[in-house]
């Protein structure tokens, strides 16, 4: 899986505050890759002093004042960045231990541009017209060589100027401007934009005036002077596949100083939540944006809320010894395109939905047509958003505890969140957050037994008397392997997910993956037996996953409460046994007789693919059994354990 890209522009001012290469180095940590675009007014002003020169400006007839870039001052104004902002930059990261590249954006034409139009400015009360000023904009970027040097460095870090694609002098470009293009053609995760203030600020005179969200058109009535340019910028970023906000003062780090610009406005206030959840990228081991966003909403709401020593969301209300679990996951596969909403009529994800719940949507209208298409919205922040929402809500009885856990790295197969819930977070139930349609609830999933099997043998000529290949004593073990689990497990379905194979002067090898979904109730240990037994010489095993199938009953108080909650909303529920795993069966490996079931709005058919989307009708409605179904659960757990009490001078 690919690792994900930061974008970072840092004004020359914030690289006299050390922390931010502490930020950075923190996000590297992460397993991030960081692409640093530095500006340059304080270097600038620093160099021009140092070699005794006035840095000539333009006054534009709105009032501005512009630097004024002739080709004469193009080479000093290069010279700043080489001789004092960029030294900087790889010095303060370098004492992270990071290797650092730095140089101009022109650098081997990395970033072409193209001059813009004679500038008219005011002079001495009259017009006139500049044509030698050296300023343009971005026309192309070399992504290629920019995701080699991203692959070598720790960190790469350019600054304008830009090369004149008409092979003119070198071009200035605004740095910002020159981020947020380069986040849209390298397709990075996260673009930040790191000020001097804590965000935009609605009064600029007031710091605690920062303005939270900001769609376009929204924030430029409060930017002036050179926020004007990070508002631009901002919302040039949204183009791209991104999350993108404004942070200060000089930090990144601290969430309260953040303006977090979106695509545009949600089609209702009860979906802004999903629709924003949805827009930050949450790849696996890159949940952290995702995870420090939900934890200030809940925060906000006065619900307790933190990131837990594996990276989890963990948010919860009530502090009684039950516990109700409701366990989603914060990661997903790769996003490749950018977050938007669209009219739409019922799809696939909505055909649970009865007569009389359709009229009532178009009835009530309110955004349900709407359809949300991006990377998540079923698999499975369309559940996990539910669980969240229906936590702010839920009035907790006493004596309990509802907890939401958002898990990392769930689309992966260390599953390190959910082990670390399986060890640290003990429930009396657990609703398992994954696509199973708001009229649909999981009662199940099959396991994985997943094998590496590794075939070698010594090098020979293909056209040898009887030679046999790597790849074809492979083959021949898969087939084996393949037949003596299916004696024990017939049901078991088996696919080769990965081919590789390598020759050196004395031996050939090739190897493969090799999966296998098993039902409920088949002995794992069996399993491993029987492929180790079915492999001849040459031939090597290495299990990496042997994860169990589990199914529950229909008859327990959580899977009752949900067929209760299904029938209230006019909704004939269907219960289901996936073929594919979750977390509920990493709980499984050594929870026993807790009950679980997995649900969640969306049609699991779109899982992973090019066109995963949610409507508002289905998140709603699946929203709505969630809640009744929580209610409904505390309500006969209560009364099953009443029930189990003594009475008096008799038995349970």
């Amino acid at each position: 899986m690919s690792r994900p890209l930061y974008v970072v522009k840092v004004g020359s001012a914030t690289l006299l505050h050390p922390g931010i290469f502490a930020e950075i180095a923190a996000v590297r940590a992460r397993g991030a890759r960081v692409l640093v675009v530095s500006g340059g007014a304080e270097g600038i002003e620093r160099h021009y002093t140092a070699i005794g020169r006035t840095m000539p400006s333009l006054t534009l007839r709105n009032g501005d004042a512009v630097r004024y870039c002739p080709p004469a001052e193009m080479t000093h104004i290069a010279d700043a960045y080489r001789q004092v902002t960029l030294p900087q930059v790889e010095r303060g990261l370098a004492a992270h231990g990071l290797t650092v590249l730095t140089g101009l954006a022109s650098d081997g034409g990395l970033v072409t541009g193209t001059v813009n139009k004679p500038l008219r400015v005011a002079e001495d009360g009259r017009s006139r017209v500049v044509r030698d000023h050296r300023a343009g904009t971005v026309l192309a970027v070399d992504a290629d060589r920019f995701a080699v040097l991203l692959d070598a460095y720790d960190v790469v870090c350019v600054s304008p100027p830009v090369r004149d694609a008409e092979g003119g002098s070198d071009l200035n470009v605004d740095a910002d401007v020159l981020a947020a293009t380069l986040s849209n053609a390298l397709g990075a995760d996260h673009l930040r934009l790191v000020t001097g203030t804590a965000g935009i600020l609605t009064d600029p005179a007031d710091p605690a005036t920062t303005l939270r969200d900001a769609v376009p058109g929204t924030a430029g009535q409060y930017a002036g002077g050179r926020m004007k340019q990070k508002v631009r910028a901002a919302e040039l970023g949204l183009r791209g596949t991104a999350d993108v906000a404004v942070t200060g003062p000089h930090t990144m780090a601290d969430p309260e100083g953040w303006t977090r610009f979106w695509r545009g406005d949600e089609p209702a206030e009860d979906l802004t939540l999903l629709s924003r959840a949805v827009a930050v990228p949450s790849t696996s081991y890159d949940e952290h944006e995702l995870v420090s966003y939900l934890v200030r909403w809940c925060r906000d709401r006065g619900i307790t809320a933190r990131a837990d020593e594996a990276g989890n969301l963990v948010a919860e209300r009530g502090a009684g010894p039950r516990t109700l679990l409701l366990l989603g996951h914060a990661d997903t596969v790769p996003f490749t395109w950018p977050v938007r909403w669209e009219p739409g009529t019922a799809g696939p994800d909505d055909r649970s939905v009865t007569a009389d719940a359709a009229g009532a949507d178009a009835a009530g209208d309110d955004g349900g047509g709407a359809v949300l298409h991006g990377r998540g919205s079923v698999d499975a922040k369309g559940s996990l958003i539910a669980f969240l929402d229906v936590l702010a809500e839920t009035a907790v009885p006493e004596g309990w505890r509802l907890r939401v856990v958002g898990a990392v790295e769930e689309e992966v197969s260390s599953s390190k969140g959910a082990f670390h819930v399986r060890d640290h977070y003990p429930a009396e139930a657990v609703v398992v957050g994954e696509p199973s349609g708001s009229g649909a609830l999981t009662l199940g999933y099959y396991g994985l037994f997943k094998l590496e099997v590794t075939a070698t043998v010594r090098s020979g000529h293909s056209a040898g008397f009887q030679a046999i290949s790597a790849p074809d004593r492979l083959s021949e073990s898969l087939a084996r392997i393949r037949t003596a689990v299916t004696k024990e497990a017939e049901e078991a379905l088996s696919a080769v997910i990965d081919l590789s194979s390598a020759a050196g002067t004395e031996s050939q090898s090739a190897t493969a993956i090799l999966n296998f979904r098993v039902p409920p109730g088949i002995d794992l240990a069996v399993l491993r037996e029987a492929a180790t037994d079915a492999v001849g010489e040459g031939v090597t095993v290495t299990f990496l996953r042997a994860t169990p199938g589990h199914a529950g009953g229909r008859s327990t108080p959580l899977a009752k409460a949900f067929g209760r909650a299904m029938n209230r909303k006019g909704v004939r529920p269907r219960f289901l046994l996936k073929k594919g795993t979750s977390d509920m069966n990493t709980l499984a490996t050594t929870w026993r007789g807790v009950p679980m079931v997995a649900y969640g709005p969306g049609d699991s058919a779109l899982d992973h693919t090019a066109d995963e989307h949610i409507g508002a009708a289905e998140y709603r409605r699946g929203r709505d059994v969630l809640r009744e179904a929580v209610a409904a659960y505390f309500t006969l757990a209560g009364a099953d354990q009443q029930a189990a009490r003594p009475t008096p001078g008799g038995t349970p």
